[in-house]
């Protein structure tokens, strides 16, 4: 799977099923559902979901517990839009 055919799957009822837990939460938020990508990230100890949890409590408005989030996963706050960000990370796990 590539970033064309993960951003195309917006379009289905379920993320695809080939899908981690990461590429899952992105899908979530992508599809409005920020809750539930949450989550999906939030109890990960890992530096990965620490990435995604950041991007986001960025998403929310909540630049304080980002920028914690960005600590936690090694990274700064980046200065791209969410858009970017988002595909960003996706491209970056589709990758793995």
């Amino acid at each position: 799977m590539n970033l064309t055919t993960f951003k195309a799957s917006l379009t289905a009822p379920a993320p695809p099923p080939e899908s981690t837990v990461y590429l899952q939460a992105l899908w979530y938020e992508a599809k409005g559902d920020w809750d539930k990508a949450h989550v999906f990230i939030q109890d990960l100890p890992d530096q990965t979901a620490a990435w995604i949890h950041a991007y986001l409590h960025r998403r929310e408005g909540d630049t304080w517990n980002a920028d914690y989030w960005y600590s936690r996963a090694g990274r700064k706050r980046p200065a791209i839009a969410l858009q970017e960000e988002w595909e960003s990370i996706a491209t970056a796990l589709l990758m793995v």
